[in-house]
């Protein structure tokens, strides 16, 4: 018999914006929660090296959900929402990590997430620190101004161009087969889903220097991780948002790009285990 992997797939119903959203995730392992928030228009499939890493599991409860309208967690039922155009909102994508937790009775879990999950890491930390014993924000910034585009869903422009423009995010250094894994995920989506998701990452999540000044890591702490190679967040900006929050720890990521744990999966393990490590030991 071929040997299964220890990764399990579930659905659960959470209740956001007051309304039922079956809500599918994966998980692996056994010990500390850990959320795992995707990037804009993909789904949680982008966590798999992740969920199937040993060294990680054998301390960390993996958890890799689909937000609503992404991979297997479709629109809800209850709302014409194909009447309406789709948009990612701060409000609704904090519930979504607070609900899973409070769903699945998770004690403090540590938050992970790239891009948009990078940026709800700091929004997180800002609003509901007692939920979270750490965030961990990949490639997060203070604002991403200019992505909210009608370029981005037009009957006339196809997944493949977004998942082409994606693509020239990855690395170049990166294995060719998980640059093009990466590409892959992203023509999946369905058609409004990205434009919508940037709604969030481009107007909807913005953070002045006060705000980011407010967090406290001593109820929450704060990591952030940003790849060289990532154009849309530069290490400059990165570097001045983990300054601008009191005890927030910052380090680049060598050769890695904006999607670092699906474009390099072994060099990403290689800088996010000593994260890990370092939060499992604080407690």
């Amino acid at each position: 018999m071929t040997p299964l992997e220890p990764v399990v797939g579930r659905y659960l119903t959470l209740e956001l914006d007051g309304l039922a959203h079956r809500v599918y995730f994966e998980e692996a392992g056994r010990g500390i929660p850990l959320l795992c928030q995707h990037t804009a228009g993909a789904h949680g499939a982008q966590w798999r090296h992740l969920l199937a890493a040993e060294e990680v599991t054998r301390d960390f409860r993996v958890i890799a959900y689909d937000l609503p309208y992404h991979g297997k967690s479709l629109p809800p039922e209850g709302k014409t929402w194909w009447a309406e155009e789709y948009r990612l909102t701060k409000a609704f994508l904090m519930q979504v990590p607070l609900a899973l937790a409070r769903a699945l009775e998770l004690e403090r879990p540590v938050y992970l997430g790239s891009s948009i999950g990078g940026h709800l890491a700091l929004d997180l930390a800002a609003n509901h620190p007692e939920s979270f014993r750490a965030v961990i924000g990949l490639e997060a910034a203070a604002s991403t101004p200019g992505g909210w585009d009608d370029i981005f869903n037009h009957p006339r422009v196809s997944n493949a161009f977004k998942a082409s423009l994606m693509y020239g995010l990855t690395s170049p250094t990166a294995p060719e087969r998980y640059r093009r894994e990466t590409e892959w995920v992203y023509s999946q989506g369905a058609p409004p889903v990205f434009k919508g998701d940037l709604y969030y990452y481009s107007v909807d999540h913005q953070m002045t220097r006060e705000q980011l000044g407010a967090i406290d890591t001593r109820r929450c702490r704060v990591h952030l991780l940003t790849g060289e190679y990532d154009f849309t967040t530069p290490l400059d900006m990165a570097r001045d948002v983990a300054a601008a929050i009191p005890g927030a720890e910052w380090a680049p990521m060598t050769g890695l790009g904006h999607f670092p744990m699906c474009e390099d999966p072994e060099r990403f393990l290689a800088v996010i285990r000593p994260v890990l490590e370092k939060i499992r030991a604080q407690g």
